[in-house]
């Protein structure tokens, strides 16, 4: 074997077996160019020293006993040794020279492999990456720990980018990883990737997981993505754009995009003078607004990111014999207009959570002031002294358990973030090194608040809290909040149906962890108040709406769609999207939007459009709405978005369902609309349900059952207007009670003839958590579902199947009717 390939080897012909040789982030990159290329996944081409070319370096200038000296009983909490260790290291090894063996094998790499890379003639460009043997394993996930070198041009300076590769093997963050997961500072070895210069500064570039980040959800694909080189999306320096994919679906041909959210992308890294990289070959420089509004990739270059994140993940689990979801920077090249994969390497936070006990954070009642908000990573509340700091050599001033306030992070703050219980930055997004770190670390964290060290005074009391949804608030003093644990593991099977509730979106991923047997009710009514904020009339017609205020609202709320109402559909589509992928394949029964006329009018542009009724409750709501001249075109908007999230989606899991249908015409009218919108009972598997909380969906149930195919028990709607009261007066409601005798044989009724007519039905509500005598009637009469809100269901899923036990041994013995077996 000739020297040169023992110190220098082609990428393509490595792989995850040479890790040893070439360390994990090159034997990466080796391995997806020789198996995942014919699946069109794309790398740049290249070469790396080996784990031998490194060790002939340190040997040539004889500089192992020279950092043994240096590091050997090294306390990496000595701030001070640590950096002049460090120091002391970096200084030696930027000092020697290559020796000429090595030197002349990556001159001739770079010839052979690069040569044809160079654009007019002129010496290739590069990338010169660090691969240590020590990174990128499946017990140690903090990468990134050397340092990369962008736009190298030429020999003299891939010769010099190469001495301080070996070099930053040492620098203090790197000392203090190997010491927290026990390497040997001397036997790690240091490999260089030399790839082509994949010209994403003409273009973007970004980071994508191949599981949701924040709760673990497996079956989605994270992708963000900002203008110019990756480094400013890796280190926070941006708020990126964001995409959500549903992985499932998209291997089956579908485009899922659960949800896709605009980000400021405010600065482009981009290169300046060719150099070394040591900060003077790049620069940022200002996005333009009219760049700044546009997505910094198309959906279909998202989409095809996603299936590569699948094709990667699917590789690397088969390799390792474990599911294994992936952590993958991508690159545009803006002279091609290529998409390329620069690294790839397993994700170890949230894939290796255990799933035995759901923890929950919740605030307690409060008046607190929001300071500021942002992107919240995990869902967890803390509250602590905030420390706003603008270096990390201001590591004295910080104290164990205090909240560290900052623009941005990067490596080198990771001995501050080892002695903080949360963070906050200016920038960043939710794939940037403070948001890896907090997952890490279990840090409660809100990334790109913009202003969060302007408006966070320095050892104030505050409190971060991400338990309310993708928005983390930072509020002013010490709030209240309470820890809540959910064993989950192991629960019983029932006959009965165990579904949930579910009502915001943002919530779903995390909710379906909980054992259930799907949704039994997903309201619009969260999606269209909270997301959408605005009246579909006032999208539709909107020179009606006559205030100043609204129009100036919607008309930014709108910016960037094409027609008004497309921010409807696209919304409302996510929405609906984001809960039936959670539970996908399980089902979810989505119920249209139910709101009263003074409820819709509360939406921006509402007053323009809706009447004033003395008694909305029981007036102009539900399905006399959808086929109403008024509102006709309002329900096709709904029907377009569910299209969407079932043909576009592939998320034919979704059941529509009709609220508040009072008689069985009303319901054929409400289907010829659904018809007319694309939407055909029976067509593709398509199934309705409608609501039974109506007298008239009990005493009519037959009829109702010939045109739908199931129902779902509103216990509220039925109870009020069974007994005639209003649940929203406070002078009746004493009377209120779903386990009155009148109530129960409405409710038995209309069990007994869906049974009979061969339909499903349920109940959705609250009653048969809190009152185990309604859930036992409810399971005697042979219920096929009971929908609850999260809270309840694994409780009750443990009554229920005590109550199916003690029923079947009773019916054994010959105690009870046929009903009671289920």
């Amino acid at each position: 074997m000739r020297d040169s390939d023992r110190l220098v080897v082609p990428l393509a012909r490595v792989g995850l077996d040479a890790i040893a040789e070439v360390g994990g982030k090159n034997a990466s990159l080796g391995e997806m160019i020789q198996r995942l290329g014919p699946s069109g996944v794309r790398v740049p081409g290249g070469f790396a020293t080996t784990a031998a070319a490194y060790r002939l370096f340190i040997a040539a200038n004889g500089l192992r006993p020279v950092l043994a000296e240096l590091l050997d009983g090294l306390d990496a909490d000595d701030l001070a040794a640590l950096q002049a260790a460090g120091q002391g290291a970096r200084e030696r090894l930027g000092q020697a020279e290559l020796p000429p063996p090595l030197a002349q094998a990556i001159l001739a790499a770079y010839r052979e492999q690069c040569g044809e890379l160079a654009f007019g003639g002129g010496p290739a460009v590069v990338a010169v990456r660090s691969s240590a043997t020590a990174e990128d394993l499946p017990e140690a996930s903090f990468a990134g720990q050397q340092e990369t070198f962008l736009h190298v041009e030429g020999e003299a300076a891939l010769l010099e980018a190469c001495r301080r590769c070996y070099a930053s093997l040492f620098t203090d963050r790197a000392i203090v990883y190997r010491q927290q997961h026990g390497f040997d500072h001397l036997e790690v070895a240091l490999s260089i990737g030399v790839q082509r210069m994949v010209r994403s500064d003409l273009a973007s570039s970004g980071v994508m997981f191949s599981i949701d980040t924040e709760t673990g959800f497996r079956d989605a694909v994270l992708l963000t993505a900002a203008y110019g080189l990756g480094e400013n999306v890796v280190q926070g320096a941006v708020n990126p754009d964001e995409w959500l994919i549903f992985k499932p679906t998209l291997e089956q041909g579908f485009a899922p995009i659960l949800s896709r959210r605009l980000g400021s992308k405010a600065l482009r890294m981009v290169y300046a003078d060719p150099g070394v990289g040591d900060g003077r070959a790049v620069r940022n420089e200002a996005v333009s607004p009219e760049d700044s509004r546009r997505f910094a990739l198309s959906d279909a270059e998202a989409l095809t990111l996603a299936r590569w994140a699948c094709v990667i993940e699917r590789h690397y689990g088969e390799r390792r014999g474990v599911p294994t979801p992936m952590d993958i920077e991508w690159a545009k090249d803006g002279l091609s207009g290529e998409l390329f994969i620069l690294q790839a390497r397993p994700e170890t936070v949230e894939s290796r959570r255990g799933g035995a006990v759901l923890r929950s954070w919740h605030l307690e009642p409060h008046t607190a002031e929001v300071i500021t908000s942002g992107r919240a990573i995990g869902a967890s509340v803390n509250s602590g002294r905030a420390r706003v700091i603008s270096d990390p050599s201001e590591i004295a001033r910080f104290m164990d358990g205090d909240l560290l306030v900052t623009r941005r992070t990067d490596p080198d703050w990771e001995p501050i973030l080892r002695k903080a219980s949360g963070v906050v930055t200016d920038q960043g997004g939710r794939t940037c090194h403070a948001a890896i770190i907090a997952r890490e670390m279990g840090l409660t964290a809100i990334v790109g608040t913009g202003d969060g060290t302007g408006r966070i005074a320095d050892g104030d009391t505050v409190t971060l809290s991400c338990c309310e949804g993708d928005v983390g608030h930072v509020y002013r003093g010490a709030v209240p909040f309470r820890v809540e644990e959910q064993a989950i593991g192991d629960l019983p099977a029932t006959r009965t149906r165990i579904l949930m509730n579910v009502g915001n979106p943002e919530e779903a991923f995390h909710l379906a962890s909980i054992p259930c047997d799907g949704v039994g009710l997903a309201r619009l009514e969260f999606i269209i108040a909270n997301h959408i904020r605005v009246h579909p009339m006032a999208l539709l017609q909107p020179e009606r709406v006559t205030a100043a205020a609204d129009r100036a609202a919607i008309a930014a709320l709108v910016a960037g769609y094409d027609a008004p109402a497309d921010y409807y559909v696209d919304l409302l589509s996510q929405g609906m999207a984001r809960i039936a992928a959670a539970f996908h394949p399980r089902p979810v029964i989505l119920r249209f939007s139910d709101f009263k006329s003074n409820e819709y009018a509360r939406l921006l542009g509402g007053a323009a459009f809706e009447p004033a009724e003395e008694n909305p409750m029981i007036g102009w709501r539900g399905a006399s709405r959808y086929y109403a001249p008024a509102f006709r075109a309002a329900f096709a908007l709904e029907c377009r978005a569910l299209r969407r999230v079932r043909e576009l989606m592939g998320l034919a899991n979704v059941i529509p369902m009709v609220p508040f249908c009072r008689t069985p015409e009303e319901g054929d009218r409400v289907l010829e609309v659904m018809a007319d919108e694309g939407l055909v009972r029976g067509r593709d598997g398509l199934e309705v349900y409608v609501m039974c909380e109506l007298p008239s969906n009990v005493i009519g149930a037959e009829a109702f059952a010939e045109r739908f195919d199931g129902f779902s028990i509103g216990s509220n709607d039925l109870t009020q207007l069974t007994l005639g009261l209003d649940r929203d007066s406070a002078l009746v409601a004493d009377l209120f009670d779903e386990r009155h005798p009148t109530v129960k044989e409405m409710i038995r009724l209309a069990i007994r003839t869906a049974r009979r007519c061969g339909r499903k039905i349920g109940i959705c509500g609250q009653a048969p958590s809190d009152y185990p005598d309604f859930a036992r009637f409810l399971v005697e009469e042979g219920i096929d579902s009971i929908s609850l809100n999260p809270d309840a269901v694994v409780p009750t899923r443990i009554a229920i199947a005590a109550l199916e036990a003690e029923l079947d041994a009773a019916a054994s013995a010959g105690g009870l009717t046929p009903a009671a077996r289920g």
